[in-house]
């Protein structure tokens, strides 16, 4: 069982973050390293983003690096904003239902077996002559494999016919790009999603710090409330 601190209702701000660290924490690091690359120049953005991209190339000269730093940068700091609304709606509530520990071994497998897997595919391709040798270098940075895990186990977090609304339009919106001709990112968005799909026993015997489900189905159809 895990136990955890009760809200402060006079502070809902301050409560929201202590309730959910690591989200925040994650949130924080990922806004200074965008402010980094908007105030560096154009070659040291170039050089920060490639460094800290988990691409075939970096990955096999420098691993553990390669697969940490890449998951603190984003390409586009112009969707800051939007990853801190993301990071709110999916990652928030993750943590503050399983607790930091089980919400990062969820993010942290899916975004490592998510960025290995669709790099081998990539070097698989390169290799048949299907993409160009340029593609060892690309820019492979960014969250949204985490968010993707975090998106699919938040399924087993709501219950009657919500829950399947839901896990429809996720694996819809991850699924579809994939079938459709998807890059290798999509495809490491689609294994992240099943990494939080698979993530399902590890949501058995949690005591919650939420009182509620995210969607909350009694007497009728009322709820309670792609880059990379």
């Amino acid at each position: 069982m895990i136990e955890h601190a009760e809200p402060e209702p006079s502070r809902p701000l301050r409560s929201w973050i202590r309730s959910s660290p690591g989200t925040h924490l994650w949130l924080l690091i990922i806004a200074i390293t965008s402010v980094i690359v908007v105030i560096a120049p154009d070659r040291v953005e170039h050089v920060l983003l490639h460094r800290n991209s988990s691409n075939i190339h970096q990955l096999v000269k420098h691993p553990v690096r390669a697969l940490l730093s890449s998951a603190f940068w984003i390409a586009n700091p112009a969707s800051l904003a939007l990853y801190a609304v993301l990071f709110e709606v999916f990652h928030a509530h993750v943590e503050r239902w399983l607790g930091t520990l089980r919400w990062l071994l969820i993010v942290a497998t899916a975004h490592v077996v998510a960025t290995l897997v669709s790099q081998k595919a990539l070097l698989t391709a390169i290799q048949d002559h299907r993409a160009p040798r340029s593609m060892t270098h690309v820019v492979d940075i960014g969250v949204s494999y985490g968010l993707a895990a975090a998106a699919g186990v938040l399924t087993y977090r709501l219950t009657g016919p919500w829950k399947w609304f839901y896990l429809a339009g996720v694996v819809a919106f991850f699924g579809l790009p994939l079938v459709t001709g998807g890059t290798f990112t999509d495809l490491g968005h689609a294994i992240a999603l099943s990494v939080g799909l698979l993530s399902w026993p590890l949501t058995r015997n949690v005591v919650s710090r939420e009182k509620h489900p995210v969607f909350h189905v009694k007497h009728g159809w009322l709820p309670s409330s792609r880059p990379r």
